[in-house]
């Protein structure tokens, strides 16, 4: 797994245990609702927590067919990446 996806694994981890309160492991193969008991709430906490760390906006549509822990963790990194491309390319 690349170095940016470590910490935005290491975010989602972090997120579960101190703001959603999960006691248990968080690996990239867990199902967001099944494995990880996120209810639209926790969904919510979580995709709030990573836009404010990694200053993005996830969408109602970002959450079509994200299941997986492995999913969101790429979704926020195609997000940082559009992202800084965007910056880059609006500088004169």
């Amino acid at each position: 797994m690349a170095e940016f996806e470590q910490e935005v694994l290491a975010e989602i981890r972090r997120i579960a245990a101190e703001e959603l309160e999960w006691r248990g492991e968080v690996e990239p193969h867990h199902d967001l609702v099944g494995d990880l008991q996120l209810d639209s709430l926790g969904l919510t906490v979580l995709a709030v927590g990573l836009e404010n760390r990694f200053r993005i906006r996830l969408s109602e549509e970002d959450a079509q067919g994200i299941k997986s822990v492995a999913d969101l963790t790429r979704l926020v990194e195609g997000r940082v990446l559009s992202n800084s491309r965007m910056q880059m390319e609006a500088r004169p």
